[in-house]
């Protein structure tokens, strides 16, 4: 299984906001220290900030911070709610499904069961666990 650059940069961009905690960042900044395009980052902020994680703050000096707490942040919400589907295989999408075999198939129950495992592992983690090396981060960020 694989995310989406999207969902990639999604996780990228809370743990920014994690680490800085109660500090106030912008777009540009993180696009910098990740080297990621702008306008992808403002619709995935966008995005992020309609679902209740990322709060703007406007006027000059505005910018973004996180908007909960990250130990109130799971990796499986954040993943579920960017990701557009997790159809790992033809048979997933009914409507676009042409496999012959799919009456009789059990590969799909197998990865069935795999997906919500992986899901699962991820529920069992938040953002805090992803920015447990603070300092680091912060270094490998040049944060100040």
């Amino acid at each position: 299984m694989q995310l989406t650059a999207y969902t990639d940069y999604s996780l990228r961009v809370l743990m920014y906001l994690a680490v800085r905690e109660n500090s106030i960042s912008t777009i540009a900044e993180m696009a910098s220290a990740y080297n990621i395009s702008r306008n992808h980052l403002m619709k995935i902020v966008h995005k992020l900030g309609q679902q209740g994680l990322v709060e703007t703050v406007r006027g000059r000096g505005g910018g973004l911070r996180l908007g909960r707490h990250p130990k109130r942040v799971k990796l499986g919400e954040v993943v579920r709610q960017m990701e557009p589907h997790f159809n790992v295989v033809e048979c997933f999408e009914p409507s676009t499904n042409h496999c012959p075999i799919t009456p009789a198939c059990g590969l799909s129950r197998v990865l069935i069961e795999a997906r919500d495992a992986f899901l699962a592992v991820l529920d069992r983690y938040t953002l805090a666990d992803l920015i447990a090396e603070r300092e680091a981060l912060t270094r490998l960020l040049q944060l100040r």
